[in-house]
């Protein structure tokens, strides 16, 4: 059984340091000024004229669109995963607490459901925000899977004495049934929304507008710090979009909040 927050396919960019990749992305992009300011030095005057360079800004005009139109779509996909994944731990979360007091109204009898269901939830919180900096987010725990299905078995299991304690395991047969139907949904939606072939392109198009910047920028200091703060920028915004990109690792990882809090009303 997978646990809750399995991802069939990891970003490939997932596997790699967030931080060495957007200085990838800024050393690259900088290359293409600096690239462009020796070619203003090599370039014969001839390809030089202003007809030929009002041409180029031209190009690196429409360049310049594309680019911005395909970084807008990158950010708002990888925030869009990001808003997702947090507002559906916040209803599973809802989801826990509701089931547990059921339980709890059910009585004294329900104790082995909920105390499997505070297990199940306190590995859940383990596994994706572990307590260790030495230990990795696990996203396949199959212990966490079958404690779920455990609790179910352990509803099933329960024998009403009236019709209000028959109502209340129905209820609690539903939730539960419910959480087993999102914790798939979660499953199946997880998965990379950046694709590494558009981040590629996208940095190759920023390369070749800073390089056609360089061609028609006179050769000081000035314009190579400005060439650095601006891939610093560029850099910037490609390590935004990676981090939201795989919420549960990384500096921008969802919050433990809603899990935490319903780990705390489960107390006995």
């Amino acid at each position: 059984m997978a646990p809750l927050f399995l991802s069939r396919e990891r970003p490939y960019f997932s596997q790699m340091n967030a931080i060495a990749v957007s200085l990838a992305v800024t050393f690259c992009v900088f290359c293409g000024g600096v690239v462009g300011l020796v070619l203003h030095r090599v370039v014969p005057n001839a390809h030089l004229t202003k007809e030929t360079q009002e041409v180029i800004r031209l190009g690196t005009g429409m360049m310049s669109i594309m680019a911005s139109l395909v970084l807008g779509l990158l950010i708002a996909s990888a925030k869009t995963t990001y808003d997702r994944t947090e507002h559906d731990i916040g209803t599973y979360a809802a989801e826990l607490i509701l089931l547990n007091e059921t339980l709890r109204d059910y009585g004294n009898d329900a104790a082995t459901p909920r105390a499997l269901l505070r297990k199940y939830t306190a590995q859940l919180l383990e596994d994706n925000w572990p307590t260790s900096v030495d230990r990795p987010v696990l996203l396949e725990n199959q212990l966490a899977g079958t404690m779920l299905e455990h609790v179910r078995e352990a509803i099933r299991a329960l024998t009403p004495v009236d019709a209000g304690q028959r109502w209340l395991q129905d209820q609690a047969l539903q939730i539960n049934v419910s959480l087993l139907r999102q914790r798939w949904l979660l499953i199946e939606q997880n998965g990379p929304s950046v694709q590494p072939v558009v981040v590629i392109v996208l940095v190759s198009w920023i390369s070749m507008i800073f390089a056609s910047f360089g061609l028609n920028a006179p050769r000081n200091g000035t314009v190579v710090v400005a060439f650095l703060v601006c891939s610093l920028a560029v850099g910037g915004s490609i390590f935004l979009i990676l981090e939201m990109d795989d919420p549960f690792t990384g500096v921008l990882k969802v919050r433990s909040g809603p899990i935490v809090s319903a780990l705390t009303h489960m107390q006995p």
